[in-house]
């Protein structure tokens, strides 16, 4: 079962945009986290089973700034 999740961040500049995807990417059962919107300020999280995305979520906002959980869905 594969999970996708979509979190919309408020990267200022590169170095936030590094460290959200460090902190995607350090969780357990991500796959791939890529950039996605008109601005690219959303991270599109794929995930085998189930990813914490409310941990992620929290986790953006203290290390980047504001980060808000736009969606969760099951893959098939």
């Amino acid at each position: 079962m594969k999970q996708k999740v979509v979190i919309e961040v408020d990267m200022k500049n590169n170095k936030h945009r590094s460290k959200a995807l460090e902190i995607a990417l350090l969780k357990n059962g991500v796959v791939s986290v890529a950039f996605r919107g008109e601005r690219k300020n959303q991270l599109e999280i794929i995930g085998e089973g189930i990813v914490d995305a409310t941990g992620i979520a929290e986790n953006l906002r203290k290390k980047v700034g504001f980060a808000k959980l736009v969606s969760v869905e099951q893959l098939n």
